[in-house]
């Protein structure tokens, strides 16, 4: 008997400025294939999808599920999924990215909302809301997006405000049950290798080994490095180091710090660590980096060669 091929799951992440923690992908190119990927991915980040055209296919956490135009998709991260439109078909999308914990920080206490929601029954979760049933979310989108496409004065504020309103009423909805679409999975089989993902990104500035990380996944060295290679299309230790550099870059752009001070802050252990990883991501020293900031020169932007969308997929 013929082995049953592996599925590929790929993990895309986002990085967001600190003034608007926004990723928006919007415009005529923004248009998806007929073809199905043959892969799912998840990613770091809530996606919010507007479809503007045409019809097509979500799959997600083991569903089939079909959307149209008008349809919003309402994904949370970690979950895995992928898009195609109906044959013959290259449906038009708009899609905000963010992260609500970073975008909302300070707007609303942290008790009174669960922003991954991450306590919501999967078996009640609803992924795509059409127009007809569920109008209001449909206006603020509509709306946020009016607001990010024509940038008029203070439209950050706006646009923040109306995300915020919105994913208050997502949230209603997840909570509130009496759902269409009931997807029975089982988180336990969500890729264990997020324990290392999320412990990079909330203690990158920390020291740990690799081996820490493969006990943390309850797996071994070699075999860790090979799983989340099979994710992430990098090894744990230049991931980290990514990791560092981004969260750098941030602290250049927003602070008065030293770059020693920064280099310690950001988990590298000296100047010249700090400053050879920074040149391998950035092209430049940190040195030069802030330097072009202040004179607004062209920085480069892809920071990890396998990142979230920047373009349509062919």
């Amino acid at each position: 008997m013929q082995k049953r091929k592996k599925a590929i799951t790929e993990y895309r992440r986002y990085t967001f400025s600190q003034d608007f923690p926004v990723v928006f992908l919007d415009g005529p190119n923004w248009r998806i294939s007929d073809v199905p990927s043959g892969r799912l991915h998840f990613h770091n980040c809530l996606e919010i999808g507007l479809c503007r055209s045409d019809s097509g296919t979500l799959e997600i956490l083991g569903e089939t599920l079909s959307f149209k135009k008008d349809d919003v998709t309402f994904i949370p991260k970690n979950m895995h999924h992928t898009t195609y439109s109906a044959p013959g078909t290259r449906s038009l999308w708009t899609y905000i990215f963010f992260q609500p914990s970073l975008l909302f920080k300070n707007m609303l206490p942290a008790e009174s909302i669960q922003y991954d929601l991450s306590d919501i029954s999967i078996e009640k979760y609803k992924c795509i809301l059409a127009k007809d049933d569920y109008p209001y979310v449909h206006i603020l989108l509509s709306a946020c997006i009016k607001e990010m496409r024509e940038k008029k004065t203070n439209w950050q504020y706006s646009a923040k405000g109306l995300l915020l309103a919105l994913y208050i009423e997502l949230y209603r909805i997840e909570t509130q049950g009496g759902f269409l679409n009931k997807l029975p999975y089982n988180y336990s089989t969500m890729p264990v290798i997020l324990r290392a993902i999320d412990l990079i990104e909330d203690h990158y500035m920390e020291q740990f080994t690799m081996e820490d990380l493969a006990a943390l996944c309850c797996m071994s060295p070699t075999h860790f490095r090979r799983v989340f290679f099979s994710f992430t299309n990098t090894s744990p230790l230049v991931y980290l180091n990514n990791v560092r550099v981004v969260k750098s870059c941030m602290m250049l752009d927003s602070k008065q710090e030293t770059i020693l001070n920064i280099a310690e802050m950001s988990g590298f252990g000296s100047v010249s660590n700090f400053n050879r990883h920074f040149k391998r991501v950035m092209g430049m020293t940190p040195k030069e980096y802030r330097k072009r900031q202040k004179t607004n020169d062209t920085v480069k932007s892809d920071i990890f060669e396998f990142a979230g969308w920047t373009e349509p997929e062919k």
